[in-house]
């Protein structure tokens, strides 16, 4: 019997791989039926999830974490069995910015990149006028990815320079019309902005941390429990769904399928820049090759490590300006399930990591790892300023961040 499941959604290109299970029949062969509905705010993607309208969201992370722990409403368990993908986003700055801090045409080195960004707010903040950069959402990975370079980079968030909230649709807009001097936002959203001539990319979040943890597939845990079969199959059809978006072969057709105006509604030549990893930067230049700019599919990219949600855990405190606890700490940990994801895969022969936890930034070279099934190799993980995080002990981490 097919099992129906309706899957909320932004427009942006990390949704792609319920999208294209579902478009390629991978779904269907696995017995699952899947619509979609689509929006333009995390909120309503959260809202529609929590209210039953829909059965599984394509969801920032953070998010799926604060919701969990009643963070801004009321908890209510979310579980997430699935990452969508790591990274996939980018640092855009308005032409007037970037020609001030960066080299508009080339990915920016975060370091020295931070070094001017750092000089230009404290002069900006010194007149009145700070540097104001948009996210998605304040529970998001983009806030954190944002506010961990800028924080590292000596920059105060919130006290030297602004950050408000803007959709991703939106962006350009926002950097258009002056709302915002920069942003951090998933494709095709900075590239749009490039092609408007209205912002410049300076940075992609791989380049912060190489390996972050993005979206994912979040249920009610309730729901997740009472529909585990379902899961579990959609599981499976998005793991060959992912296999088919990583072929270059097919990244043409799929940026076609992705741009339609029931998805991501955008022109098809930016989606297959953030496929292929070639992003223009300004108007008019050629596209710049960042390997990995998105990560879809290799070494179990869409396994759901406990160890990212707990560093996700450290991030909410580290900028919620709340203390540890240990009770907390557990409850993000339990929103990924690595438990459902090995369950629905053990039979299939795909690769399946030894471990729930690993530390994150760790890998700083192709390494062999131990596997429950398959060969796993893990490359370059690391942050961009050399910290390492060990999940054993959050506590010590939060200090050292302290610290500086």
């Amino acid at each position: 019997m097919t099992e129906h499941l309706t899957i909320g959604f932004l427009p942006l290109v990390d949704a792609c791989l319920p999208i294209l299970a579902h478009e390629h029949g991978f779904a269907e062969e696995e017995g699952v039926a899947l619509s979609f509905q689509r929006d333009v705010s995390w909120a309503t993607v959260l809202d529609r999830l929590l209210y039953g309208h829909s059965d599984a969201a394509h969801l920032i992370a953070p998010l799926a974490i604060a919701t969990t722990l009643g963070r801004g409403r009321p908890a209510q368990p979310l579980a997430t069995p699935f990452v969508l993908g790591l990274n996939g986003n980018a640092i855009t700055f308005s032409p007037e910015l970037a020609a001030k801090v960066a080299e508009p045409g080339k990915l920016s080195d975060p370091v020295r990149l931070g070094a001017a960004l750092a000089d230009e707010a404290r002069a900006r903040a010194a007149a009145g006028k700070r540097i104001r950069f948009g996210v998605v959402h304040r529970y998001s990975s983009h806030n954190y990815m944002l506010r961990y370079w800028l924080a590292a980079s000596g920059i105060r968030p919130d006290e030297d320079v602004e950050i408000v909230t803007v959709a991703p649709p939106f962006v350009a807009d926002a950097l258009e019309t002056g709302e915002v001097d920069g942003a951090c936002v998933g494709e095709p959203w900075n590239s749009a902005a490039v092609q408007r001539g209205v912002g410049v990319i300076v940075l992609a979040t791989a380049q912060i941390w190489r390996r972050g943890v993005e979206k994912v597939l979040a249920f009610r845990a309730p729901v997740l429990e009472a529909r585990r079969p379902a899961v579990e199959a959609l599981i499976r059809a998005m793991r060959k769904a992912g296999a088919h978006f990583v072929d270059q072969a097919n990244w043409e057709a799929n940026a076609e399928i992705l741009s339609r105006p029931e998805y991501l509604g955008s022109d098809p030549k930016l989606i297959l820049g953030a496929i292929s990893d070639r992003l223009v930067l300004v108007q008019g230049a050629e596209p710049v090759q960042y390997h990995d700019f998105m990560f879809q599919h290799r070494e179990a990219a869409n396994f759901p490590w406990v160890s990212q949600a707990q560093w996700l855990y450290t991030q909410l405190l580290r900028w919620d300006h709340t203390p540890y606890s240990a009770e907390d700490a557990a409850a993000a940990a339990r929103v990924f399930r690595p438990d459902v994801y090995r369950s629905a895969l053990i039979q299939t022969g795909d690769l399946l990591p030894g471990a729930s936890s690993k530390v994150e930034g760790g890998v700083g070279k192709l390494t062999a790892v131990t596997a429950q099934q398959g060969a796993m190799v893990l490359s370059k993980d690391t942050f961009f300023d050399g910290r390492t995080f060990d999940p054993d002990d959050l506590e010590r981490y939060l200090e050292s961040l302290r610290r500086g």
